[in-house]
């Protein structure tokens, strides 16, 4: 199903290899030419939920459940990139550029999304309204470059791990895992671009919240566990805990997702 390689086939250059993308401009430029696909992706997703009504339920919470949760943080994403762009002086040249591709982006889940809720025989929830100052507590967001591209960071990280914290419950549903999944991918890319405009690593060392604002802590919380099935990895090799802590980002439960997404949706 050509649907779940959408979100990875910027990878590929025309004959199948890698290819070599020297510069941020043209790594993001080929993500931009593949989303335009996204309106269409959707449907074949839709049509196998509406076909195999029995795939739109998993152990704990359904699928519906799980896609709407996410629908709710790609309408966050979503609404503040485009409000970012509406800002005059804001971003400016290849940072306008890179920001309005990521944007893109987040616009595209959103309809895949709605489609695969809708093709599933649910309703998709309405868009919140936001509060992007999540009560006061960032200021100046849509005027001050720094205080945006930390708030992006912690969006961007934010739904990585929400995503693979919400994989079990797509376990039973192979195509609507992938798929998921498939977004997955492309927030990790997001947050790696996002940190790296920043001057941050590309990843998360240990806990570590390099925002600035003690706010999004939350964020970052658990990213410092180092035991993985089982095994606490320290004792298994010589690496650094450090370069450990960066292998695997651990999943947030949809509890402490919600608790991060409410501070930002207006009462």
């Amino acid at each position: 199903m050509k649907f779940l390689h959408l979100f990875n086939e910027f990878e590929r250059g025309a004959n199948g290899s890698t290819p070599q993308l020297t510069t941020r401009r043209e790594a993001f430029g080929q993500i931009g030419r593949t989303v335009g696909k996204a309106a269409t992706v959707a449907l074949p997703l839709a049509a196998f939920l509406k076909s195999n009504p029995i795939a739109a339920q998993s152990s704990g919470d359904s699928i519906v459940d799980v896609l709407n949760f996410a629908l709710t943080l790609e309408y966050l994403e979503a609404e503040y990139y485009a409000m970012g762009l509406d800002s005059d002086g804001l971003l400016t040249g290849d940072l306008r550029e890179t920001i309005s591709l990521i944007g893109d982006h987040e616009a595209a889940h959103v309809e895949f999304l709605k489609s695969a809720i809708s093709g599933a025989g649910g309703d998709p929830v309405d868009k919140p309204d936001f509060d992007f100052t999540a009560g006061g507590n960032f200021n100046n967001v849509f005027s001050n470059q720094t205080i945006f591209l930390a708030l992006a960071q912690a969006f961007e990280d934010t739904g990585v791990r929400a995503y693979k914290g919400q994989a079990a419950n797509l376990m039973g549903n192979g195509a609507v895992l992938t798929a998921a999944l498939q977004i997955h991918s492309v927030e990790a890319r997001h947050a790696s671009e996002i940190r790296r405009i920043r001057g941050s690593k590309g990843w998360i060392t240990n806990a570590e919240n390099t925002t600035g604002a003690g706010a999004a802590d939350a964020v970052y919380m658990g990213e410092d566990n180092v035991m993985q099935l089982g095994f606490n990895v320290t004792t298994l090799t010589s690496v650094s805990r450090n370069h450990i802590t960066e292998a695997w980002d651990e999943p947030l439960s949809k509890q402490a997702v919600l608790d991060i997404a409410s501070l930002f949706i207006a009462d």
